[in-house]
């Protein structure tokens, strides 16, 4: 069977995962493939981000580098990036091969979607000089987590997936920070609590933790701001790849700086057209983050999932917000259109619907989800 059939059986979403599975999955399948040194990328922003930077300046340094992260905007292949590009057609339909011959179908099928996409990636990259794993949902329960990793990165933690990671942020830390083994990087922290947490969790384990500083010192900040306007990124852009340098620099790989001038960060506040920015951030971490970064006032194109703090969200973007135009997402956990309605009227927030009319004179953020841009973007005709 196909891969994209294979994947399109699987239900996204379960209730309840059997955490022993992928486990048992990974032990079939591990003496077949090499492993690379492996970066693993915990946190609840900036994983994605913070992942590619990593991995495009180790790329450029001359290794053969590969970047699993999640979800895709477009399509799947964007999930499994390998020297420099997304992953082919046919180099994933010749690893979901292997896998699943390596598997067997029994254990194929159980796997959910995100499990078996994870083995998948693994066996992509076997032949890399370095992995990086981004999280999916948490970090200690997580598929990613089954393998051994020399570097552990934790990104700014926040409030989010309450029922699957906890109420407080010292719960959800708990959760993500205790996938650590060896050496841990702690990117700069909106919580205070979490560097407790990770302190902790460090100590039980007796892993290294490093905490990074807002500034590099080995490389030039001037150099680093020059190239994150000329890019149009954020501060907390510039923060991850802060984070990302210091990785490497952990590792013992060497970069050029310069190198960051030709990544793109698609869906990472990035400047589609002259007026168009699309994000695919989706909780108030991730808002008060885009809030700060914008200069101008924007039209607001959004929608949201069910799980997420979208009144919260509404109200910290509110100051750089002109108006709201609501975009209907095809989702299984999308909130109601009735509910976002009564949120934006809460927060007092004047609103439509987009109508996929983008006006010369505005400026918009495309901003809510993975679902929002994509959704977008299959308008705009992209």
């Amino acid at each position: 069977m196909q891969l994209n059939v294979f994947l399109d059986a699987k239900p996204l979403y379960y209730k309840e995962i059997d955490h022993k599975r992928v486990h048992d999955a990974y032990a079939l399948l591990k003496p077949h493939i090499k492993h690379p040194r492996t970066v693993h990328i915990v946190g609840t922003n900036g994983k994605g981000s913070t992942g590619r930077m990593l991995a495009h300046l180790a790329y450029k340094s001359g290794l053969s580098v590969g970047h699993y992260s999640s979800p895709h905007i477009l399509k799947f292949n964007e999930r499994i990036w390998i020297d420099g590009s997304d992953a082919s057609d046919e180099v994933l339909e010749s690893a979901h091969q292997r896998l699943f011959a390596i598997l067997g179908k029994e254990m194929s099928d159980a796997l959910s979607y995100f499990e078996y996409t994870t083995l998948l990636a693994f066996v992509v990259f076997e032949n890399c000089d370095l992995m990086v794993l981004e999280a999916g949902l948490g970090g200690e329960f997580d598929a990613t987590n089954v393998c051994d990793k020399e570097l552990s990165i934790i990104t700014p933690i926040g409030i989010d997936h309450q029922a699957f990671l906890g109420e407080s942020i010292e719960e959800i830390a708990e959760t993500k920070i205790r996938s650590i083994q060896k050496k841990a990087l702690l990117a700069p922290q909106p919580y205070v609590e979490v560097i407790d947490v990770a302190k902790k969790v460090a100590n039980n384990v007796g892993a290294d933790l490093c905490v990074c500083p807002r500034v590099n010192t080995r490389v030039d900040p001037y150099e680093l701001t020059q190239i994150a306007k000329d890019k149009g990124w954020g501060d907390y852009l510039i923060d991850n790849a802060t984070v990302a340098m210091q990785a490497l620099d952990i590792l013992g790989i060497k970069y050029d700086i310069n190198d960051l001038k030709t990544l793109e960060l698609f869906g990472r506040f990035y400047a589609l057209t002259n007026n168009i920015r699309i994000d695919v951030g989706h909780n108030p971490l991730a808002a008060r983050a885009i809030e700060k970064a914008l200069d101008k006032k924007v039209v607001l194109v959004y929608n949201s999932l069910d799980d997420k703090d979208y009144e919260e969200v509404l109200r910290t973007l509110k100051p750089k917000v002109k108006r709201v135009e609501i975009i209907p997402i095809e989702a299984q956990r999308a909130t109601t259109l009735e509910e976002i309605e009564k949120a934006l009227q809460t927060v007092g927030l004047e609103y439509s619907y987009f109508k996929n009319e983008i006006k010369e004179e505005e400026n918009y953020l495309v901003f809510g989800s993975f679902y929002v841009v994509e959704a977008f973007l299959k308008q705009y005709n992209l």
